[in-house]
């Protein structure tokens, strides 16, 4: 659908389970831009800090994984290092080490770069937490979305039920709420929705009833 000869960038904000992913996944397909998952870079630092036993508060080990790590996307695969680690970054322990993590100036520091960098070059659909209010301020397209804290639990303990995690609803629900006071409560560009970004509460509604609303957006503005 992006026949501009010039980039569209499109920043999708929001918290946990909101359905950032997929449908951001949908939109740069429709769009024929490349999709960016901040929220896997995240999680395959924490994951990557957790699996060298780097603790929060050790600045010089921590400063020497991140100048070692690379981190890329191809076909929908998240690759660490080379490594695909999509199993392995989804994870509620992962989950919980990237929250933890992001909250780090030197790890926001290394990815806002690596996501800066990637959509100068190109057209991109990119989702996280603070898209549009820090790493694409001046992104052609802005969306928050969000969706009740039991609706994003139950979503989430679904997906992790098919691929045959071992979790319980509560405590999923208990993750959520942790991890939603955390992003949002962390004095480092935290989660807030950008004041010119379209609010969108996913609570109800279809995953394609979501996209549909996204891309006419785009379309009316485009």
């Amino acid at each position: 659908m992006n026949n501009r000869d010039e980039k569209i960038n499109v920043a999708i904000d929001g918290p946990s389970g909101a359905g950032k992913s997929t449908i951001a996944k949908e939109v740069a397909r429709l769009l024929s831009a490349d999709y960016i998952d901040t929220g896997a870079m995240y999680r395959a630092i924490g994951y990557k800090l957790l699996k060298n036993g780097v603790q929060a508060d050790d600045g010089e080990a921590l400063e020497e994984i991140l100048e070692a790590t690379d981190i890329d996307f191809d076909q929908g695969d998240t690759l660490l290092d080379g490594e695909v680690v999509n199993h392995q970054i989804r994870t509620p322990e992962a989950a919980r080490m990237a929250s933890l993590y992001s909250a780090l100036p030197a790890v926001r520091t290394k990815l806002v770069a690596l996501q800066r960098k990637m959509a100068q070059t190109k057209s991109v659909v990119m989702d996280g937490r603070d898209i549009g209010t820090n790493v694409l301020p001046d992104a052609s397209f802005k969306f928050f979305m969000t969706a009740s804290a039991e609706e994003r639990a139950e979503r989430r303990f679904q997906e992790l039920k098919d691929k045959g995690q071992p979790v319980s609803l509560e405590q999923v629900l208990a993750d959520i709420r942790q991890r939603d006071h955390n992003d949002s409560t962390r004095a480092l560009n935290p989660l807030r929705k950008a004041e010119d970004a379209v609010e969108i509460d996913t609570t109800g509604r279809t995953i394609q009833q979501v996209i549909e609303e996204i891309m006419e957006i785009i379309k009316q503005e485009s």
